[in-house]
């Protein structure tokens, strides 16, 4: 496994990392650390590497795009000094334009969200010892499909940011399709953004892979 014993490993994101998660700090007893992708990772740790005491906070917030992470990054990331950080970020970003088209000004384009993810992980990288950026993504397998594309440009810039920063990606997308090609986006996300156990457990799985449990 890639983390070292005692990490503190945060992870930060929208309603999909939220999962009610406890605040102001999502950690500690009672399903603090929600009822999602997170809560999965953190049991899981506990149970293949309970010697390892690995850390887990969920620092989520749902409806956020990446200038809302922006805005909370110094107390909610920097100010809780983790050892390695997960972000996942850029649903909202992308379905803003989709169900509120009208609303431009909450919009946010590719560059605005390249160029803040860029700042963000750049400020960050070295004062962390890892760093995974997990690609945002729409359980929709038509990749015609306009929100889907635009969900497959906004991944890609992750994965851009990511390298160019030595940072861990993770297709969470890919991991999706793979599930899709036996079973109907219905049976994993009502509205095709907000995963049920089973789309959580894909993400889960998808992250303990990328930091070397096997899964």
């Amino acid at each position: 496994m890639k983390l070292a014993p005692r990490t503190k490993l945060l992870f930060i994101g929208d309603s999909i990392t939220d999962c009610e998660r406890a605040r102001p700090v999502g950690e500690g007893l009672f399903g603090a650390t929600g009822k999602g992708y997170v809560s999965l990772v953190d049991g899981l740790l506990a149970a293949i590497h309970p010697s390892a005491a690995i850390r887990v906070v969920n620092m989520g917030t749902s409806g956020d795009t990446v200038l809302n992470l922006k805005a909370r990054w110094q107390t909610d990331v920097l100010a809780l000094k983790p050892d390695w950080l997960a972000v996942m970020i850029g649903v909202n970003d992308v379905w803003r334009q989709f169900d509120l088209p009208r609303q431009t000004e909450i919009h946010v384009s590719p560059e605005v969200y390249e160029k803040t993810l860029n700042a963000l992980i750049r400020q960050t990288r070295p004062k962390v010892t890892g760093l995974i950026l997990l690609a945002p993504f729409y359980i929709e397998p038509n990749r015609a499909d306009a929100m889907r594309a635009r969900m497959d440009e906004y991944g890609a810039i992750v994965k851009r940011v990511a390298a160019k920063h030595d940072a861990h990606f993770i297709d969470t997308q890919a991991a999706f399709d793979a599930v899709l090609a036996h079973m109907h986006a219905n049976a994993i996300a009502w509205d095709r953004v907000h995963p049920n156990n089973v789309g959580h457990a894909i993400i889960a799985r998808a992250f303990l892979s990328a930091i070397g449990v096997p899964m």
